[in-house]
């Protein structure tokens, strides 16, 4: 293959090298160009280094894969749109000062005869130093972006594009067998004998998919638009009540009906309800049908999808191990904590400060705790009338990885009740659904306590005063110091039974 990247026989993956030149540092402004069959995408990593935000994301559907299967060349509308898109991400990188700008093309150019072309015309006329990628390798990046969302992932990463599907194995922070396949959209158009030649097609490469990978796999990992698209519509049709995408969680029946409803409806009519593109629309019933035999041969127990692929893998390319070893929700939110709370540090204090409310706290609410006190003063900026909606808000729809549906919404309504006693008539009630009873009144609490904990917004709030719970007595001690007792007015007061009440706890305040 020339001018391809290939995984083949060597000992060090390719990027390995390209990032071993990159300062160690914390990953601000790092540049991503992802050339793949259907789309270009620009993005622009800033802010924390485990959890970076999107600083800039374009897209274009160039298309330079289609009909590529048939012609063995690349698409020559698609060719003009692509270095179009090329020229404009090359002038907003230099804009941008980014360095480096890593740029990887996938599977329609490292097939196309004219591929090669098309990687030294982008060179000579944009600048643009383009890697083309085996699939193996495009297999381990997407894996890879998977663990930047999901340290924790186990199972199976599928990624589907254009003109190829690439499956790897992810467990322990570690990528392993991959394997790729020509099940793209734009390939199985080109399949002769209708449903059932297709149908044969498509089950007689799963086969070899499932000898190399096995089945032993709980759950499927969804990364690319055209699952992207699929899990919308199944959220649609669901009438789920929030529309984030990523670590939204399907069942094998559940997309098996989605994929039946959306064959028995207008593919544009579905497309104006969810806003997906008329490209990738297009795409849909054949990825669909990809899905369904992924699904049977696979046999998960669960599906999960991705919004970090590929761009992500990158990234997490270059990170250290002990990088790639930090909690991304907890880097995420103390990035906002540094950049928008008025005494950026008081969360780690106020998390200290509260401790004693709880008893032995599991991993996974313990990190939930540790993130909703570092957030907790991060919309101070927003109207008082819609400060406890904001930071509701706020955490549903951000750009924060390892972090599901429910957790969401539990972080959520713990920071809306730091502003707000009461969640009645809220505009967010529909996503409380998503909890049930128990959780609901614990993020009841954990809301309450912030909101009582930040009456001492001193250096450290332990020097007003010592929170300690009687589990038997069933009472809320808190004793205060010299300072605590200056500190503890009306409103604080007020707050501490708010506090007890929800606990079911009676307050005892000792001077």
């Amino acid at each position: 293959m020339n001018g391809v990247l290939t995984t083949s026989g060597r000992q060090v993956e390719p990027f390995g090298r390209t990032f071993e030149k990159l300062p160690k540092r914390a990953l601000s402004r790092v540049g991503v160009v992802d050339v793949g069959s259907n789309s270009i995408r620009l993005v622009v990593f800033d802010g924390a280094a485990r959890s970076p935000a999107y600083f800039y994301n374009e897209k274009v559907m160039a298309g330079l894969g289609a009909e590529m299967a048939a012609t063995g060349r690349l698409n020559p509308a698609g060719v003009e749109r692509g270095f179009n898109a090329l020229r404009r991400f090359a002038a907003l990188a230099k804009g941008m000062d980014i360095e480096p700008l890593t740029c990887v093309a996938t599977a329609a150019v490292r097939d196309a005869e004219d591929g090669p072309a098309f990687q030294q015309r982008v060179e000579r006329e944009t600048g643009l130093k383009l890697h083309v990628i085996d699939g193996e390798e495009e297999a381990r990046l997407s894996a890879q972006g998977v663990l930047l969302g999901w340290p924790d992932a186990k199972g199976l990463v599928c990624d589907i594009g254009g003109n190829s599907m690439e499956l790897a194995e992810v467990a322990d922070g570690k990528v392993g067998r991959r394997a790729s396949s020509q099940l793209g959209p734009f390939r199985l158009q080109q399949v002769k004998g209708g449903k059932d030649g297709l149908r044969k097609h498509i089950r007689g490469i799963m086969a070899d998919l499932v000898a190399r990978l096995g089945t032993d796999h709980d759950r499927i990992y969804l990364v690319g638009g055209s699952w992207r698209a699929i899990a919308r519509l199944d959220m649609e049709r669901r009438g789920y009540p929030m529309i984030v995408l990523h670590e939204y969680r399907m069942t094998p029946k559940s997309v098996e009906e989605t994929i039946d409803w959306i064959a028995a409806n207008d593919l544009n009519d579905l497309r104006g309800r969810v806003g997906i593109s008329a490209s990738r629309m297009e795409l849909v019933p054949l990825a669909s049908q990809v899905l369904a035999e992924l699904i049977a041969a696979f046999k998960p127990a669960e599906l999960a999808t991705s919004s970090y692929g590929i761009r992500e893998g990158l990234l997490f390319e270059h990170m250290s191990e002990r990088l790639r070893r930090r909690d991304p929700l907890i880097e995420a939110a103390r990035f906002s904590e540094r950049q928008m709370a008025r005494m950026p540090g008081f969360g780690r204090k106020l998390y200290e400060f509260l401790l004693p409310i709880y008893g032995d706290l599991s991993p996974q609410r313990d990190r939930l705790v540790r993130a909703a006190c570092l957030l907790h003063d991060t919309t101070w900026r927003a109207h008082p009338e819609y400060r406890a909606e904001a930071c509701f808000d706020n955490v549903t729809r951000a750009n924060m990885a390892a972090l599901s549906h429910p957790e969401r919404v539990f972080l959520g309504l713990a920071l809306l009740h730091r502003y707000k006693n009461s969640r009645a008539n809220s505009p967010m009630a529909p996503l409380f659904s998503l909890l049930d009873e128990a959780e609901l009144q614990d993020a009841e609490i954990l809301g309450k306590a912030m909101r009582f904990g930040a009456m001492f917004a001193i250096d450290d709030p332990q020097d007003a005063a010592v929170l300690k719970y009687l589990p038997k007595k069933k009472t809320l001690q808190l004793k205060l110091t010299a300072t605590g007792r200056e500190l503890m007015g009306e409103v604080a007061h007020a707050r501490f039974k708010s506090l007890c009440s929800a606990m079911g706890a009676e307050p005892l305040v000792l001077d």
